[in-house]
């Protein structure tokens, strides 16, 4: 009997320490900036600040301004946004509406550095190239106010470029 005791003491001490160790799942999650998960994310094999992804993939990636499923679309600096960012295109909707999967983008929960999959993006460009878009803002349950300038998209595959050729895309290296 003593045995067992010993035994349920273990394993009693062992999930009391387990409880009181853990902590919330939302706690534990990662801190993700935008380049290092568009990365992970998309394939596309590019380091630094998300601003200097468009000249980066020069010669390495086929850029271009029409978006393909697992794309990424490089945002230019700006005043507001001086690291630039990058989001991994999810989803093609129509010409002009795309679902990006991106991170450190919304507040979520009063917190940076959340990742949000499949959020709406929309080319508000004059000429229809996603040289400027608006982004879902997790906030507002909307597309935010702001426009944002773009580069264009980088292809993460050769299949991606071949896709975007057939849609008329003028690619650039």
């Amino acid at each position: 009997m003593k045995r067992n005791s010993f035994w349920a003491g273990m394993a009693a001490m062992l999930l009391a320490s387990m409880t009181l160790t853990a902590t919330p799942a939302a706690a534990q999650s990662q801190y993700w900036q935008c380049a290092p998960f568009a990365r992970m994310f998309s394939g596309i094999q590019l380091f630094g600040r998300a601003a200097d992804w468009w000249a980066q993939a020069a010669g390495k990636y086929q850029r271009g301004q029409t978006p393909a499923i697992g794309s990424v679309l490089s945002f230019r600096a700006f005043r507001a946004m001086p690291a630039g960012h990058v989001a991994t295109v999810s989803q093609i909707i129509d010409a002009r509406t795309v679902k990006l999967t991106h991170a450190n983008w919304s507040l979520i929960g009063g917190r940076r550095g959340q990742v949000e999959h499949d959020v709406t993006a929309v080319d508000v460009s004059p000429k229809g190239d996603w040289s400027q878009v608006r982004v879902w803002w997790a906030p507002t349950q909307s597309l935010g106010t702001t426009s944002y300038p773009t580069n264009g998209f980088i292809y993460a595959a050769a299949e991606a470029a071949k896709a975007a050729l057939a849609a008329g895309s003028d690619l650039t290296n």
